[in-house]
């Protein structure tokens, strides 16, 4: 699937930016054009992937290239002021060759919580490409004003793209880590995850075609209809010695029985990680029962994938969720010392995490609000205190 991937605000520009060193790692050619965009100039230029050209500072006029400080009122309003300057990076896109747009943004911050939402609207007024967002959390203990920008940006957020991707920092951080060790480890979550879904498809001259092909059409139909989605993952370490299940004269002969063996084998292990990646650590947790559709994606060395599997593995998503679309195929990876499954569950309803989010944020207002209210009675009673009142000087 090749992406129009844009990176509003830190946390969006970092992931983008980290997607495109994947991207050349690994050769997969899922980034086709990668554009960043920020209030903060500091946070443009710690980017290393991201051609200099594709960051766009926004709203120097008003802030100065110092970040909007965690206000994402002021972050959509930027976000609209600016917007042709973001349309200027976004121009050099070759569209024709894109499947899809994918802004990515961390919503409990200013600028990213704020303008992701604008620019999604913005592309969908233009382009006829889906529009998907990739909106990642804050940890509870991030604070309140961070809960109650992540709530809004959410309920915006989600209305405005063809389908949101959410990633819950809550359910990734690990006790006594670092902040900044976390993210980093957070954001190599999110591109592993998202790398393999958006990669598979993607056959290149010589190189290996699956067997049951789930290319761009598949992901597009797995996410139609909106809503939420979520990612699930599971890998377990092969010995990939290359080659297929043996030579031909092995599998015409005597090889017939081994070979019976390694197909259970593959079929077992892949069904084991098709429950694995669905009831593991979803990239935000929630119930699958429910789902809407769902799309599997099963990656290794070639002779590690079967039909069968998938085939089961499917099978048994569609009795866990409920749902009637459910999607399936295999991305081969020559020389990969892995088999990885890979589970896309879109339209999720039974969310937890969400309605918590939205729970703790309106209590967060609440006392926001009450706050403001006594400060500025405080700061009466300071002023007036004395009561010879004095003059003001104007």
């Amino acid at each position: 699937m090749k992406l129009a991937m844009i990176g509003f605000g830190q946390a969006g520009g970092k992931i983008v930016d980290k997607f495109v060193g994947y991207d050349a790692e690994q050769g997969s050619n899922i980034v086709r054009a990668a554009v960043a965009v920020n209030t903060a100039k500091a946070d443009l230029m710690g980017l290393e992937n991201i051609p200099e050209s594709q960051r766009v500072l926004i709203g120097q006029s008003r802030v100065k290239g110092h970040g909007v400080g965690a206000d994402n009122e002021l972050g959509a309003e930027i976000a609209e002021e600016d917007m042709d300057e973001v349309q200027g990076a976004i121009d050099s896109i070759p569209v024709h060759e894109v499947d899809a747009f994918l802004v990515i943004a961390g919503l409990g911050g200013g600028t990213g919580s704020g303008g992701a939402p604008v620019i999604s609207k913005h592309l969908k007024r233009i382009y006829t490409e889906p529009v998907y967002g990739m909106g990642i959390l804050p940890g509870s203990d991030e604070g309140g004003i961070y809960t109650l920008n992540a709530a809004r940006s959410f309920q915006t957020f989600v209305r405005e793209v063809d389908n949101l991707l959410v990633f819950d920092n809550d359910a990734w951080r690990k006790t006594g880590e670092s902040v900044q060790g976390g993210y980093d480890q957070i954001n190599d979550e999110i591109v592993k995850r998202f790398g393999i879904l958006f990669g598979a498809g993607e056959v290149e001259q010589g190189g290996e075609v699956a067997e049951s092909v789930v290319d761009s059409s598949e992901i597009i139909n797995t996410l139609a209809g909106g809503g939420v989605s979520t990612v699930g993952y599971a890998r377990e370490e092969v010995e990939n010695t290359g080659g297929g299940n043996g030579g031909l004269l092995s599998r015409l002969t005597g090889g017939e029985e081994e070979d019976e063996l390694d197909t259970a084998h593959t079929t077992n292990r892949i069904t084991s990680l098709v429950r694995k990646a669905a009831l593991g650590r979803l990239t935000l947790p929630c119930e699958i029962e429910g789902t809407e559709r769902a799309l599997l994606v099963m990656a290794g060395p070639p002779k590690y994938l079967n039909r069968k599997g998938i085939e089961r593995g499917r099978k048994w998503l569609e009795e866990q969720t409920g749902s009637m679309e459910v999607r399936g195929g295999d991305y081969p990876v020559r020389g990969a010392n892995f088999v990885a499954g890979v589970i896309l569950l879109s339209g999720v309803n039974n969310v937890p995490r969400i309605k918590e989010l939205q729970q703790v944020a309106i209590e967060a207002q609440d006392n926001i609000e009450d706050i403001r209210d006594e400060s500025d009675e405080n700061l009466e009673e300071l002023v007036n205190d004395d009561d010879d009142e004095l003059e003001s000087l104007f």
